[in-house]
C-alpha cells in the first residue's frame, strides 16, 4: 500500500524502541530528510546511547528540524516520540514554519520490541522502560488528530509495515509552481459588474453570454493568446451587482479560465450562506438583498465555490504570488490557520486610526522574497509597487478605478469608476507628496546590503561573488564622492584590450581582435572609432517631474552625468544644468522620446575633451613628464652634436639614443595635446554616446549594436553641435577582403592622432565557444599607447617585454562587471528596490579595487 504526505510537512516516527523507526525512515525517505534522536545525541557525545546527553541532543535536533523547516523541506524525526508534551514541542515548531505535522505510528506488540531489543547489545535498558513507552503510546494513540497532526498512520504489526510500498508526497493546494501564465490580476471588485466586464474585454477577453449552459453559470470567456484572469477576492458587497460577479467569475474558474483567492468579504458571506452568525455591516446586506432574486441552487454554488477558495497561489516557478491581502516570504507556498489569516486580513497593530479603522501593519516595507507578490484589500489611489510587491486594489467602490497588473509585462491596465457606489470611511484621496511608496522607502539605504562577502545572481554570469575586502573599498567611494544614490543606476564595465599582436612594433592589433570574436564562432561584428573622452554616464529625464516621479529625485534638475566610480562628472552644478538641458532639447527635437515611448534614458557615453576631466592628470603627470624631457633633451642632443662635429670619436650611438628620446617625447606630447582643448561654456563638450542602454520599461542589451548606433544618429540629428556620433563598419569576420578594409581603416585613424577603434560583437550580448563573451574588445594605436605605456615604450627591449602581458585578470574582470551592470538595468526596469538595484552596481565598483594592471 502506499501512503501520502504533505509535500511540506513534519513527520514525527512515533513507536517504542525497537519498533522499527529508523528501518522505516532509511527505506522510505532520503538521507538528510531524516534527523535521529540518536544521531545527534552521538554527536554531542560520541555515544548514541548515553542518556545524560538527551537535553543536548534534542536542543541540536530541534535546531536542524528548524532549519530544515525554514528552506521549506520535507523533514522526519526520528526518536520515540511515544509522550504527548514530547510530541507538542514539535507540533509547535510546525505551525512557527506553516508546515503540516503528521505522524506514522508504528504501534508493534511490547513482546516484538523487546526480541528485537534483545538482540542489540547497544540496548541494554531494562524491560520496564519499553513497557512503559508502549502503555505512553498507546494511551495517546486516540488523541493524535488533537494534537494537531492532519494525517495519522498507525500500523499494528510488521505485515503492515512491510506492505508499506512508498510515500507519496502531495503537493499543497497552493502549489501552481507549473504554471507560467501569461495571466492577468485583477484587484478588488465589490460587486462593480459594469467595470468588470469593461476591463476583461479591455485585456482582450472575448465574454459571450451563454444561457444554453443552464446547469452552471450561463457565461462564456475566451482569450485569443491564452492568458488566465487572477482574481485578488472582495468579489462581493458594497457594490451594485454581486451576484453578476460572482456568476462571471465562477464561470471562468469552471472552465479554467481563471483563478481566484478569497477575500474577507468572500468568506464572511460564505460564512452567512452556511447558516453561521455573523454581523450584517459593511455591504454585506446589499449582497444578501441582491441575492434574493437568486435561486436557492445558484446561492448553494457561492456557497460552495467561496468555501473551495484556496488562500494564495504560488506561480511561475515561484516567482508571482497572489494573495487578497498579501503574504510574507516565510509563508509562502506554506499552509497554516496563521497564513489563511494573513492572507484574508493582513496585519494590524492593533492601533485605531483617526476613521475608527484598524491600522494595517506595512509588512511590504519589510518584505525582501524574491517572488512578485501581488495583492489588494487596502484601497489606494494608484496601484502601488513597494519592494516586490504591488497593491492593486484602487477603490473602484469607492470611485475610483479597477485595475489589472498584466504579468509577466508588469503593466497596469485600468478603467474608471461609474460612480461612487460606497463612500469610504477612510476618504481614498491621492498622497501628498509626489514620492511613490519605494522611493520614500529607499530614502533609508541599509549598508548591511553593501557589505561583507557577497554573492549576487546575474541572469548573464549565474552567481557571482564579491569578497568583503572589495565591498569595504566600495563603500568608502560611495558613501564620500558618489552622485544621490536614486540616479545611480549603472556603472560601465572595464574593457580588455585584444590579444598582443605577433607584428614587429605592434603591441596591438585589429588582426587579434578580429581573430578573438572570428574564433569563438561569431560570424559578424562591429568595428567603432575609440573616442578619446571620459567615460560617461548620462540619465536624463524629459523634465522634472519625470525626474521625480520615476526616480523619486526632486529640486536636483532634469538628471545627472557620473563617471565610471560614480562621481558626478560636473564639479560645476551650473554647467551640468545646462548641459543636460542641452542634451534634452536635442532629444525632444529629433522626437527621441516619441519614437522609443519613454520620458527618460540611460545612455553609455564618451564625454570630451579628456581634458574636461583629466585635467589634474595631464598637468600633473603627462604634461610634468612633457615639460621635463622636452626642456632637457634638445639641450642634450645639440650639446652631443657639437661634440660630435668637433670629431670626438664614439658619440654616434650616445646621440643617436638621445635623438629618439628627443623625437618620442615630441610624439608623447604630441599625442596627450590631441585630445585636449579650452573649455570656456557648454558649447565646447561633445558628447559621443554608443550605447542606448534603458528606457522606460526596456533594456536594451537585446538589440544589435547597428541598432544602438542608427538610434544614437537619429537623436544626433537633434543636435550636431552637442552630439558626435561615432563612426563605424559592420564586418563579416571570415571575408578577408572586409577585415583588411577594417585593418586599413584603422591604420587612418591611428595615423591622424585616433586612439584606435573598440570591435565588439554584432549582437549585445553574445554567446561563443566558452561561453558568455567579451562585450568589446579594444585596439589602441602606436601613438597612444605612447601615453599608456611611456615614451619609449616601442624600444625593441620594451616592446618585447609588454608583449608578454597577461590579459585573464582582466577579461574575467570585463565579463562579471559587464553582467553585473546589465543585472542592475533589468533590476531598475523591474521596478525592484534601490537596495536590489545598489547590489549590482556596488559589485561593479568593488570588483574595480581589484589587482588588475590599470594600463591594459
Amino acid at each position: 500500500m502506499e501512503i501520502s504526505v504533505p509535500e511540506r510537512s513534519l513527520i514525527l516516527l512515533v513507536g517504542p524502541s525497537g519498533s522499527g523507526k529508523s528501518t522505516f525512515a532509511r527505506t522510505h525517505f532520503g538521507k538528510y530528510e531524516v534527523v535521529s534522536s540518536d544521531t545527534c545525541r552521538g554527536i554531542v557525545s560520541n555515544d548514541e546511547n548515553a542518556q545524560s546527553a538527551t537535553p543536548d541532543a534534542f536542543d541540536l535536533l530541534n535546531f536542524i528540524v528548524r532549519k530544515r523547516l525554514k528552506q521549506g523541506l520535507l523533514t522526519v524525526v526520528d526518536a520515540t516520540n511515544v509522550q504527548p508534551e514530547s510530541r507538542k514541542a514539535f507540533v509547535k515548531i510546525a505551525k512557527e514554519y506553516h508546515v503540516l505535522p503528521a505522524a506514522i505510528v508504528l504501534n508493534l506488540p511490547e513482546e516484538v520490541c523487546t526480541e528485537r531489543n534483545r538482540q542489540r547489545p547497544d540496548r541494554n535498558f531494562g524491560r520496564h522502560v519499553l513497557r512503559h513507552q508502549t502503555i505512553q503510546l498507546k494511551r495517546s494513540l486516540r488523541g493524535l488528530k488533537r494534537e494537531g497532526f492532519r494525517k495519522v498512520y498507525v500500523f499494528d504489526t510488521p505485515e503492515e509495515i512491510a506492505a508499506v510500498s512508498g510515500i507519496r508526497r502531495d503537493k499543497l493546494y497552493n502549489d501552481k509552481k507549473t504554471v507560467h501564465g501569461p495571466f492577468d490580476i485583477i484587484g478588488d471588485i465589490h460587486g462593480c459588474y459594469d467595470e468588470t466586464v469593461e476591463l476583461l474585454e479591455k485585456l482582450g477577453y472575448e465574454l459571450r453570454p451563454a444561457p444554453e449552459r443552464k446547469e452552471y453559470f450561463g457565461w462564456e470567456v475566451t482569450h485569443p493568446q491564452r492568458r488566465q484572469a487572477i482574481f485578488l477576492g472582495d468579489l462581493v458587497d458594497r457594490g451594485p451587482n454581486s451576484p453578476e460577479v460572482l456568476r462571471l467569475v465562477m464561470s471562468m474558474v469552471k472552465d479554467g479560465v481563471a483563478w481566484c483567492v478569497p477575500g474577507n468579504h468572500d468568506l464572511k458571506l460564505q460564512r452567512k450562506l452556511s447558516g453561521k452568525k455573523v454581523t450584517v455591516n459593511h455591504g454585506l446586506a446589499e449582497t444578501l438583498e441582491q441575492l434574493e432574486g437568486e435561486s436557492s441552487r445558484f446561492r448553494d454554488d457561492v456557497r460552495d465555490f467561496l468555501y473551495g477558495l484556496i488562500s494564495h497561489y504560488v506561480f511561475d516557478d515561484g516567482q508571482l504570488v497572489v494573495a487578497h491581502a498579501g503574504l510574507r516570504e516565510e509563508m509562502q507556498g506554506r499552509g497554516s490557520g496563521a497564513v489563511r489569516a494573513f492572507c484574508t486580513y493582513g496585519e494590524t497593530t492593533g492601533e485605531i486610526d483617526e476613521f475608527g479603522l484598524p491600522v494595517r501593519h506595512n509588512w511590504a516595507a519589510e518584505y525582501r522574497g524574491k517572488a512578485k507578490v501581488v495583492y489588494g484589500h487596502t484601497p489606494v489611489p494608484d496601484a502601488e509597487w513597494l519592494n516586490r510587491t504591488i497593491d492593486i486594489d484602487t477603490g473602484c467602490v469607492f470611485g475610483g478605478k479597477l485595475t489589472a497588473l498584466r504579468y509577466p509585462e508588469d503593466e497596469l491596465v485600468s478603467v474608471p469608476a461609474k460612480k461612487v457606489y460606497c463612500e469610504p470611511v477612510r476618504p481614498l484621496k491621492a498622497p501628498e507628496t509626489v514620492l511613490s511608496a519605494q522611493q520614500e522607502y529607499d530614502d533609508l539605504l541599509d549598508i548591511g546590503d553593501v557589505t561583507g562577502k557577497r554573492i549576487v545572481q546575474t541572469r548573464l554570469r549565474n552567481n557571482l561573488t564579491i569578497r568583503e575586502e572589495n565591498s569595504i573599498a566600495a563603500l568608502e567611494v560611495m558613501s564620500r564622492f558618489a552622485v544621490n544614490p536614486k540616479w545611480l543606476i549603472y556603472l560601465p564595465p572595464t574593457m580588455s584590450p585584444c590579444e598582443t599582436s605577433d607584428l614587429p612594433n605592434y603591441l596591438e592589433h585589429p588582426n587579434e581582435a578580429i581573430a578573438y570574436y572570428r574564433n569563438r564562432g561569431v560570424e559578424k561584428i562591429v568595428c567603432e572609432e575609440k573616442h578619446m573622452g571620459s567615460r560617461a554616464v548620462v540619465v536624463v529625464c524629459r523634465d522634472e517631474a519625470v525626474a521625480a516621479k520615476r526616480f523619486g529625485v526632486t529640486n536636483e534638475g532634469l538628471g545627472v552625468v557620473y563617471t565610471r566610480t560614480g562621481r558626478n562628472f560636473f564639479t560645476d552644478a551650473a554647467l551640468e544644468k545646462q548641459f543636460l538641458a542641452s542634451v534634452v532639447q536635442a532629444l525632444t527635437k529629433s522626437g527621441f522620446w516619441g519614437k522609443l515611448d519613454t520620458d527618460w534614458v540611460c545612455l553609455d557615453t564618451e564625454l570630451m575633451p579628456w581634458s574636461a576631466k583629466a585635467q589634474s592628470l595631464i598637468r600633473e603627470q603627462y604634461a610634468a613628464v612633457g615639460a621635463a624631457a622636452g626642456n632637457a633633451l634638445p639641450a642634450v642632443t645639440e650639446a652631443l652634436r657639437a661634440t660630435q662635429a668637433r670629431g670626438v670619436e664614439d658619440v654616434g650611438a650616445v646621440l643617436d639614443k638621445f635623438a629618439y628620446k628627443e623625437a618620442a617625447i615630441n610624439r608623447y606630447t604630441a599625442a596627450y595635446r590631441n585630445y585636449c582643448w579650452e573649455i570656456n561654456s557648454v558649447d565646447d563638450y561633445k558628447l559621443a554616446p554608443f550605447h542606448v542602454l534603458a528606457t522606460e520599461g526596456a533594456v536594451h542589451v537585446d538589440k544589435s549594436h547597428e541598432w544602438h548606433m542608427e538610434t544614437i544618429r537619429g537623436m544626433a540629428a537633434g543636435d550636431a553641435k552637442l552630439f558626435q556620433t561615432t563612426p563605424c563598419r559592420i564586418i563579416e569576420t571570415a571575408d578577408a577582403e572586409q577585415v583588411k578594409a577594417a585593418t586599413d581603416w584603422w591604420l587612418e585613424l591611428t595615423a591622424a592622432g585616433g586612439e584606435g577603434m573598440v570591435v565588439k560583437p554584432y549582437d549585445y550580448v553574445a554567446y561563443g565557444k566558452g561561453g558568455l563573451l567579451q562585450p568589446a574588445v579594444k585596439c589602441r594605436g602606436r601613438e597612444y599607447l605612447r601615453i599608456i605605456y611611456g615614451p619609449e615604450y616601442d624600444l625593441p627591449e620594451h616592446l618585447s617585454r609588454l608583449k608578454k602581458r597577461g590579459l585573464g585578470k582582466k577579461r574575467s574582470l570585463a565579463l562579471r562587471e559587464f553582467a553585473l551592470g546589465v543585472e542592475a538595468l533589468e533590476r531598475c526596469i523591474r521596478r525592484e528596490p534601490l537596495r536590489r538595484i545598489h547590489e549590482s552596481v556596488f559589485g561593479v565598483l568593488a570588483l574595480e579595487s581589484e589587482a588588475v594592471d590599470p594600463r591594459l
